[in-house]
């Protein structure tokens, strides 16, 4: 496994943990399908099903993580997104959230959550 896709996993499990704290079920991690990759995919207390794009970067870095979805990745989350609704069938109220995910300099994980961060 690469030193990226490591950290990447790694910010997604803290997003999790992150996200079960508040009180969100969490329904998929790293769901693909020909459209690309939902991060992870979460229900929360209202029922609203929640698409949450993990964007970590470490200290120093050039741009704030949720520059990083732009608009042709966010039409690739839509896509995403539809198929997935519409392979479990689920119709509820749905949204795309951005999780910035910070590497302190002490190792920690700290998560900046973004609800609603894109139509």
């Amino acid at each position: 496994m690469s030193v990226r896709k490591a950290a990447g996993d790694r910010g997604e499990a803290e997003t999790a943990r992150y996200l079960r704290k508040k009180g969100y079920t969490l329904l998929a991690s790293q769901w693909r399908c020909r459209f690309g990759e939902l991060d992870l995919v979460a229900r929360d207390r209202r029922g609203t099903i929640c698409f949450v794009e993990v964007k970590l970067r470490s200290a120093g870095s050039i741009a704030l993580p949720r520059e990083f979805v732009d608009s042709r990745k966010q039409e690739r989350l839509r896509s995403a997104a539809a198929a997935y609704l519409s392979t479990y069938e689920i119709d509820a109220p749905a949204r795309f959230d951005v999780a910035e995910v910070y590497a302190e300099k002490d190792g920690k994980l700290r998560v900046e959550y973004l609800e609603n961060a894109f139509e």
